[in-house]
């Protein structure tokens, strides 16, 4: 059976988390069933980040296998077609090796969190971004996130549910970047690695907001990160703002 590969963009507005509910709408449920349209049988597709409820994705993947040979631009096309009127669009599709995984071959994620400032709620953008009314000081949030940069143990910036067996994790980079908006300002997170553990980056981020209001000092999210108790970590932000960006693989499947 020929193994494909898709790069998804999705709202998660509606939807309950990418893994597939019994009576809840999520991501994966969508697809499956789109893929049933194509060929009539139970589906599982398995992707590169289990997103949860609310999270966004602008370049999610996902692998599964098909009876048919599918040329891989009508495979986009017709899934596409299929997936209206949901929040879903495969933005291409590619036929892999039958030992590429979504998940298991990929090297490097990366998530992007918007976080605005300003004293209106949103509009066009609700449900996009976490919107907070005071200012922020971006060179304090910079200090706070570089204490998390590299090999550690994120058991304070993990959730207490998370299945993952072990709290250590190396964090490549911690990227924030502000921007004018009308009426406010934009920070922008991105942050990079091999993986990351339940609900960290909402953590982290959640965590250096406090230090850019000034309810922390920097140095407290080191004392934070040392104390290896999830007690120890600021709140945990919305989902709203969170956006899967970027999975990266040996070889790229989506290159021409």
């Amino acid at each position: 059976m020929p193994r494909y590969a898709l790069k998804i963009e999705y709202d998660g507005k509606p939807f309950a988390g990418w893994q597939r509910q019994a009576d809840q709408p999520s991501v994966q449920g969508a697809i499956e069933a789109a893929l049933a349209r194509l060929e009539p049988r139970e589906h599982t597709i398995a992707a590169a980040g289990r997103t949860d409820a609310g999270v966004h994705a602008t370049a999610q993947v996902a692998t599964f296998d098909l009876e048919k040979d599918w040329d891989a631009f009508r495979l986009s096309e017709a899934l596409n077609f299929h997936l209206k009127p949901a929040p879903v669009a495969i933005l291409k599709a590619a036929k892999v090796a039958d030992d590429f995984h979504a998940r298991f071959s990929a090297v490097e994620r990366q998530y992007l969190f918007r976080l605005v400032v300003r004293r209106a709620p949103m509009t066009h953008e609700a449900g996009q971004v976490w919107r907070v009314r005071n200012p922020l000081d971006l060179h304090a949030m910079r200090e706070g996130a570089a204490h998390l940069v590299g090999l550690h143990d994120f058991t304070t910036f993990r959730s207490s549910i998370c299945q993952a067996k072990s709290p250590v994790k190396t964090i490549d980079e911690i990227t924030i970047e502000e921007r004018p908006i009308p009426h406010g300002q934009e920070f922008r997170f991105f942050l990079r690695a091999r993986s990351f553990l339940h609900n960290q980056v909402r953590s982290i981020v959640g965590t250096l907001e406090k230090v850019g209001s000034g309810a922390w000092a920097p140095d407290q999210v080191k004392d934070a990160l040392e104390a290896c108790d999830r007690a120890a970590c600021g709140p945990v932000c919305p989902p709203q703002g969170l956006y899967l960006c970027c999975v990266g693989y040996p070889q790229d499947p989506f290159t021409d």
